[in-house]
């Protein structure tokens, strides 16, 4: 029995120390530090850009008065539609139509004193056929020694005065004309003065703004004093979305781009439109002092592809510019990007060390530092992921392309089904190249739920 009883306890021992083996190598091969993954595969991206900004019409138009006045009659409001030609409002037409009455009543005395020199003209030219036949019935008595040389000379004399008071009268008659020419054109412009007195709308749209009263006083611009502003109709048949884009993001926004636009006062809607106008300039806010320390934005028009009725200027927007779109392409999680220094050759490709050579779980910027470069090797800052291969996190470096909402293009460096690490956050940023992990046993999932 004791032999036996010796047997059993060195089976047992066998088995125990087995059992130590065992859970020694199992805790080996699934200690380190704990990650999340998520493998590569394609989908389709879009690069966005968004900005804010106001809704505006694209055409609206300031009336001002031509002509200074006490309003007295206004037949519209804000917010009142109008077409093109409707009457908006009148200005006291009363000295102005005193001034048309004026200048018309000069003008009919023009006419008239040309009427008279008209025919005193035929007059004149009546007179001076008279003279020309005495004169030439004097000439004929002379030859004949008929007449005498005082008769003779006295019907030249009243010759030559009688052309001359024609020529008088044709050049006070040309003179006159010109005079009723410009009673005429005084009278025109009265006329034309009277008739903006009453102001239509130039175009088809809303009254956006109304700044005057009826029974107040329009006052004109001049050089120095900007006139006022009595309407403002806009034209909301084309709609804009001006936004600001900040200067980082305008390198991608091109013409033509399309873009999606939400409005705050519209809930629930999104509207479609195109990008139809880039600023070249940036956009000058407050002071230079101030503008230096805000960022530089640049104006960017939206032109929606359609009319809304509910809308009006000045509605605060948000556009969505798609500035890029990828069909079906390799893809990799914002999160699970980050940047290394590694040694790199001279033909740019990585040079990791031997696989049985003790590596830190963490970067260490010393160790990086005493490594003893070989000739044509350097120092090199890469972007990259880490992907798990053998219960390792491999540092693999990639080229990446557009960003779409939550994951990266990757032109090169990746292929579908690599498992790449994307969490935890401080892991990503922190962890060394080579060191062991562990696969969480519940990954985050960074694909975008349906429905949201």
């Amino acid at each position: 029995m004791s032999g036996k009883k010796k047997i059993f306890i060195g089976v047992g021992i066998v088995i125990l120390l087995g059992g130590i083996a065992y859970a020694n190598v199992k805790f080996k091969r699934t200690s380190g530090i704990e990650v999340t993954t998520e493998a590569i595969k394609k989908r389709r991206l879009e690069a966005i850009v968004n900005a804010s900004g106001k809704i505006q019409p694209k055409r609206d138009v300031n009336i001002s008065a031509d002509t200074m006045g006490r309003v007295t009659d206004l037949a519209v409001d804000e917010g009142y539609r109008v077409t093109k030609g409707q009457f908006l409002l009148q200005i006291d037409p009363r000295n102005l139509r005193t001034a048309v009455q004026r200048t018309e009543a000069s003008l009919q005395a023009a006419k008239s004193q040309v009427e008279q020199l008209r025919v005193s003209i035929e007059s004149a030219k009546v007179a001076l056929k008279q003279s020309e036949d005495a004169y030439t019935r004097q000439q004929n008595l002379w030859k004949g020694g008929l007449t005498t040389r005082e008769t003779l000379e006295r019907a030249e004399n009243d010759l030559k005065l009688r052309q001359a008071d024609l020529r008088s009268q044709e050049q006070q008659l040309r003179t006159q004309e010109l005079r009723m020419q410009s009673e005429s054109a005084t009278a025109e412009s009265a006329r034309y003065d009277l008739s903006k007195v009453r102001i239509e709308s130039p175009i088809t749209g809303i009254v956006t703004r109304r700044n005057i009263e009826e029974g107040e006083t329009v006052v004109i611009g001049t050089m120095n004093n900007a006139g006022t502003v009595l309407l403002t109709i806009a034209d909301m048949s084309v709609i804009q979305a001006e936004v600001e884009v900040d200067e980082t993001d305008i390198p991608s926004v091109k013409m033509g781009q399309p873009a999606k636009v939400t409005i705050d006062a519209l809930p629930g809607q999104t509207f479609t439109g195109k990008v139809t106008e880039i600023g070249n300039s940036p956009i000058q806010t407050g002071t230079a002092q101030s503008s230096s320390t805000q960022a530089t934005n640049f104006k960017v028009i939206v032109t929606l592809d359609k009319e809304i009725a509910e809308v009006r200027p000045g509605f605060t927007c948000t556009a969505e510019i798609t500035t890029a779109v990828r069909d079906n392409t390799i893809s990799v999680p914002i999160q699970a990007t980050t940047v290394r220094e590694l040694v790199v050759d001279d033909k740019g490709n990585v040079v990791r060390p031997p696989e049985n050579e003790k590596r830190p779980s963490r970067p260490s910027a010393m160790t990086a530092q005493a490594a003893e470069l070989q000739p044509g090797q350097t120092r090199k800052e890469l972007e990259g992921v880490f992907i798990v291969q053998n219960n390792k996190a491999v540092f693999n470096p990639v080229k990446t392309g557009i960003a779409g909402e939550k994951y990266f293009e990757v032109t090169s460096g990746l292929k579908e089904g690599d498992a790449v690490i994307t969490g935890p956050f401080s892991s990503v940023r922190s962890i060394a190249d080579g060191a062991p992990v562990k696969i969480s046993t519940a990954p985050a999932s960074t694909e975008p739920k349906p429905g949201k």
